[in-house]
């Protein structure tokens, strides 16, 4: 794919479609934060969700609840960029972005982005995961709460893997083909601008 910026610049795009089980993955990731989710408002909403062994229904304060619910919306927000990395919106930076908006998104950029977030979700979620076998209950949840509670966070394992895969995949997509000239590099090395 090729485009051309206002520059005149042309930028060589060696992208292809996604692949079905890339848009599969990308489709999942927002799935498997949207239980975690959803426990939290639960939290907030004072709902009988066993978060308490001694009764005490769990009353966070204002401030808490505002903080729940924004992270919450912010986790699955940036679950849903996943789909950046298979749909045509995520090649070309929104235009309301001061200095980039419209231009292209470079793959390499996009890749890194990618790559850290999965690698940074991962340690987070196995650091935690790690907590629970270590520390097991010491939230002094009931058991069917903390059961809940287990099941509605442990598909976050999952996050950072597959936005990994993802990654890979696009990767994958948007070298060049063996041969292939990009001509913005040929350009430059040229002395063209």
């Amino acid at each position: 794919m090729t485009s051309h910026t206002e520059s005149g610049t042309v930028h060589c795009r060696a992208g292809r479609p996604a692949p079905a089980w890339a848009v599969r993955v990308a489709h999942l990731i927002p799935l498997v934060v949207l239980p975690s989710g959803l426990w939290r408002i639960a939290l907030v909403a004072g709902l009988p969700i066993g978060a308490s062994a001694y009764g005490a229904p769990v009353d966070p304060g204002l401030g808490e609840r505002v903080y729940i619910v924004s992270l919450s919306l912010v986790s699955e927000g940036l679950a849903l960029l996943a789909f950046g990395l298979v749909r045509p919106w995520g090649e070309v930076f929104p235009a309301w972005l001061p200095l980039v908006g419209g231009r292209p998104v470079p793959p390499r950029f996009a890749v890194t982005a990618a790559t850290t977030g999965a690698t940074a979700l991962t340690l987070i979620w196995a650091y935690a995961a790690w907590g629970v076998v270590v520390d097991g209950n010491d939230l002094a949840f009931t058991p069917p709460g903390f059961a809940l509670l287990l099941a509605c966070y442990a598909p976050l394992l999952l996050w950072g893997p597959l936005l990994l895969l993802l990654a890979l995949s696009y990767h994958h997509r948007h070298r060049p083909a063996p041969g292939a000239v990009d001509h913005e590099v040929s350009a430059t090395h040229h002395g063209v601008s």
